[in-house]
């Protein structure tokens, strides 16, 4: 199994894990997932791969952390990275230029 196919499936273990936050927990949560998001793009750019996705998860998200306890101070269940963290990158790899119907697609290269 690939580098990517792992964080996938990982990512859509966080996905499904926000999805089952409810009530008020639920708005922080999305929240936070919307500041991880606004940070994705701003560390990525609007065009990138799943590969420099990947790449980036690889290096650490404990900057997730750091932004989710300042984007909800007062929220701690909206800090679990397992949760924020990994529905983000999920949403997230939505946007990379080489994913298309749910799966990594290959790039025609340029002659």
């Amino acid at each position: 199994m690939s580098s990517f196919e792992l964080a996938y499936q990982q990512w859509r273990a966080g996905d499904q894990l926000a999805a089952q936050v409810e009530g008020a927990k639920r708005i922080a949560v999305d929240r936070v997932c919307d500041a991880l998001h606004a940070e994705l793009r701003r560390r990525l750019g609007g065009t990138f791969t799943t590969d420099e996705l990947v790449e980036l998860y690889d290096r650490g998200t404990s900057w997730c952390l750091d932004l989710a306890a300042a984007t909800a101070p007062g929220a701690p269940w909206a800090w679990d990275e397992r949760v924020v963290a990994d529905a983000t990158f999920f949403r997230y790899v939505r946007e990379a230029q080489d994913f298309a119907g749910g799966r990594r697609i290959e790039l025609e290269q340029d002659a």
